[in-house]
């Protein structure tokens, strides 16, 4: 199981937290999210499900690795993408903690839709099990965290209606579920609306 595996190479610039004014929404709706049990953590210890912001342009604030079994997350949780490379399978980060294993799929939904100012990650097998191949629904052979899951969110956006339905299930990812929109707000309804 790899699982919970960051599978990108991560040029991680170690910084101070970022100002907890630009964190309170998103730490709002990842408490939310906690609570749900829509981001949390496995019985094996493996953390799973993270939130992301838009800052500006193709750069991003996302929670970080391992921190979905943190109850409670602070300013020194969250951490700046500022860069990615799908053929390079990069990321460049700066912040107090290493960024999310799924960094690259965040990274592309807001290259491929410049109204999207948010992105929500969770894993709920009911949900999942309702929504596979009824929602645009990466291949199963894709496996999370990769250029090549990066890749087939592209082709999702070329080949399905995933830029107005807004929400994607991961064949190859069980349980994973992902939705986005201009705010976290619309994030979060689409997912809450699809529960």
């Amino acid at each position: 199981m790899d699982e919970g595996y960051i599978k990108f190479s991560c040029n991680w610039i170690e910084a101070g937290p970022l100002p907890i004014d630009q964190l309170f929404e998103i730490n709002r709706w990842r408490d939310n999210l906690y609570k749900l049990g829509y981001i949390g953590v496995y019985d094996n210890g493996v953390g799973f499900g993270n939130i992301s912001i838009r800052f500006k342009a193709l750069t991003f604030i996302i929670t970080g690795s391992a921190t979905g079994g943190l109850k409670i997350l602070n300013e020194n949780h969250y951490v700046m993408v500022n860069e990615y490379n799908l053929r390079k399978n990069s990321i460049k980060c700066t912040g107090p903690i290493i960024a999310s294993s799924e960094s690259l799929s965040h990274a592309v939904i807001y290259e491929c839709s410049n109204e999207t100012n948010a992105v929500i990650h969770i894993h709920n097998f009911d949900i999942w099990e309702k929504l596979i191949h009824k929602v645009p629904t990466t291949r199963k052979e894709i496996s999370y965290g990769t250029p090549g899951m990066a890749t087939e969110i592209k082709r999702l956006f070329k080949q399905t209606n995933v830029g107005t339905d807004k929400i994607i299930a991961m064949a190859g990812h069980k349980e994973g579920i992902i939705v986005f929109g201009k705010t976290l707000d619309e994030a979060g309804q689409i997912l809450l609306k699809n529960s």
